[in-house]
């Protein structure tokens, strides 16, 4: 202030004038904020019941202004993709650029018209505020920035792939979708925001996430390494996984959930064979326990489980009943939904790390249960559902009365059978579907058309089967009749199979939530038909295991019972897959996971207690 002349700085005595107001009482006026523009970027406020806790407002803020606060009472479900978590602002770091405003997948935060804040004095050191649907201070001011309805940071359709027209692929057995091709890709996992939903969601908790951004950025061979943390079987579930983490996928609130298996499938096609090899051995142990363990059953669980403790230094041999590996996804997926070569690589990976696969071996011709126990350490049961269920209607004992796993497996191995000109599948789910459609591929082949019917006891709306399955059906000729119950195969005069006759189902469940279906017997009806397949459920064959170890092990509804390790009521036993929770891939690759785990354990303490 040198350089400023002192009269223009005021009288010197102006400071002593200020004296003459000490004594005076206070005037306090009220504080009333004027309306904010319409606009305005003030305090946050957040729809609790849009809200579904993603961190996504967490992630996109540079100032580090959020912090994701659990809220006891609120719905927490990582399968429906919601968590008890609600976003908190730490005003004094927000500088109200709106981000988490323009970004929010369920658009549940805005910004108010509100821009004063009021406190007590044990408050004034805080600027930590959780914001909720009206206001700081509990009165709604209206709502300022918001995300327009024509505008999004966040692409809400995902890309399409190239489809075989229904005309063309009904008369094969050829691969139905393309993929993505790279730039479809990118753009498609640019829509993904990183929220972890996915990664919650799935049962193998998969890293999506980590291979999404990996593929964003054009590093596939990352993107493979990322999927191999928690799955080897990659190809098989990069096509026929029930993608559950689409399902909890913050995107899909408001658009299409993010292609999170398609995008797995196109990392996995796109990096050499040789390279995922060499990958999925990356952290193999390089010593050798001298612990033995057997497998029996070479599905996704069983393989699963094999996979990861051949990389632990464990010697792992698996028993399959069959001339080829795979199980289930092998001889119950029809090759235009799973080329069978995608299988191979998958299984062909497993063997690179060191798992011997012995095919051809049947438990109780070739070698026992009882063998299994004293030449190995420890051993895995992962049997499949490899038996179809029966209606037990009239009739049903008829010769062209078929289960339909059994079918798929003839249909898989190339081997002939009766074809009918005309079949009736009972059944909702994804194997009823796989069924009418193979049988409808065989039938254009060898009668030029198609004349498949399938029925269920469910309306269309809850079916079992993936929606995309039952829409490809109907494009490919296949007639669905939803709501019937199938009451007697009916038989002509000379004891041939005539048809189904059904009723009209008025409801499936009582009241306790128990399976018992009633009917309208009035509305009947009968679908002629030379075949008739149940595809109503499967269970294990069992008896490979000989009736004492049966009898001594735990049964539930025809489910073996485990323990959470995956082991059974005999020390010496674990199981996995589909005989403990039912068919379903991605579940069997994490039930091996979990068994692999618990036998690593004991065989390193029994390990250390001989030592």
């Amino acid at each position: 202030m040198s350089d400023i002349d002192h009269k223009a700085r005021g009288s010197l005595l102006n400071p002593i004038k200020s004296w003459q107001f000490f004594g005076r009482k206070p005037v306090t006026e009220s504080l009333e904020p004027r309306p904010a523009s319409l606009n305005y970027r003030g305090f946050h406020l957040n729809d609790w019941e849009k809200c579904i806790g993603c961190s996504t407002c967490q992630k996109v803020c540079d100032n580090a202004a959020i912090t994701m606060v659990k809220i006891p009472g609120l719905p927490d479900d990582p399968v429906k993709g919601v968590r008890n978590e609600r976003p908190a602002i730490d005003y004094g770091r927000c500088c109200w650029c709106a981000l988490c405003v323009d970004l929010c997948p369920t658009g549940s935060i805005s910004l108010s018209r509100e821009y004063v804040h009021t406190c007590t004095e044990e408050e004034i050191g805080s600027y930590f505020i959780l914001p909720d649907p009206n206001g700081i201070h509990g009165e709604y001011y209206g709502h300022g920035w918001s995300k327009s309805e024509d505008a999004d940071l966040v692409d809400l359709e995902r890309q399409s792939m190239a489809e075989t027209a229904p005309e063309a692929r009904v008369g094969n057995f050829e691969e139905i979708v393309a993929g993505f091709d790279p730039q479809q890709a990118i753009v498609e996992a640019s829509r993904c925001v990183q929220c972890g939903m996915c990664h919650d969601s799935c049962p193998t908790h998969m890293n999506a996430p980590e291979y999404i951004r990996a593929i964003w950025k054009g590093d596939l061979e990352e993107a493979v390494r990322q999927i191999y943390q928690t799955n080897p079987f990659s190809h098989v579930c990069g096509r026929v996984c029930t993608h559950r983490c689409e399902d909890a996928c913050s995107i899909g609130r408001r658009g299409d959930p993010v292609a999170i298996r398609w995008l797995k499938r196109y990392a996995m096609d796109n990096v050499d064979h040789e390279r995922v090899r060499a990958i999925a051995a990356e952290g193999k142990a390089e010593y050798i326990s001298g612990k033995r363990v057997a497998v029996v059953g070479a599905g996704p669980a069983g393989l699963t489980a094999a996979f990861d403790l051949a990389r632990k230094g464990h010697e792992v041999t698996v028993f399959e009943g069959l001339d080829k590996a795979g199980g289930m996804p092998r001889y119950g997926i029809p090759e235009y939904r799973l080329p069978y070569d995608k299988l191979d690589q998958d299984i062909d990976v497993i063997q690179a790390v060191g798992v011997k696969i012995q095919c051809n071996t049947w438990i109780g011709r070739d070698t026992t249960m009882a063998q299994l126990q004293s030449e190995y350490d420890a051993v895995v049961l992962s049997l499949g559902l490899q038996l179809g269920r029966s209606t037990r209607i009239p009739a049903s004992d008829h010769g062209q009365v078929r289960k339909a796993v059994t079918l798929l497996r003839q249909i898989t191995a190339g081997e002939s059978f009766d074809l009918p000109r005309s079949a009736v599948v009972i059944g909702g789910g994804n194997v009823a579907m796989d069924i009418a459609r193979s049988v409808a591929r065989l039938q254009k082949q060898q009668f030029g058309e198609v004349r498949v019917t399938v029925t269920a006891l469910e309306d269309q709306a809850h079916f079992l089967a993936d929606p995309a399955e039952v829409r490809e059906a109907l494009e490919e000729g296949i007639a669905i009749h939803d709501a019937r119950g199938p009451r007697e195969v009916v038989l002509d005069d000379g004891g041939g199979l005539a048809g189904l006759k059904t009723w009209r189902v008025l409801s499936i469940f009582d009241e306790q939530g128990r399976f018992a279906p009633t009917y309208d017997e009035s509305d009947e009806r009968t679908f002629e038909a030379d075949m008739v397949i149940e595809a109503i459920g499967q269970m294990a064959d069992t008896e490979l295991l000989g009736e004492a170890l049966t009898e001594r092990l735990e049964w539930v509804r025809g489910r073996l019972k485990v323990d959470e390790t995956g082991r059974t009521s005999e020390a010496w036993l674990w199981a996995a897959g589909d005989m403990v929770n039912g068919p379903d891939v991605v579940h069997a690759v994490r039930d091996g996971h979990r068994v692999a785990a618990s036998i690593d354990e004991y065989l390193t303490t029994a390990e250390a207690a001989t030592a």
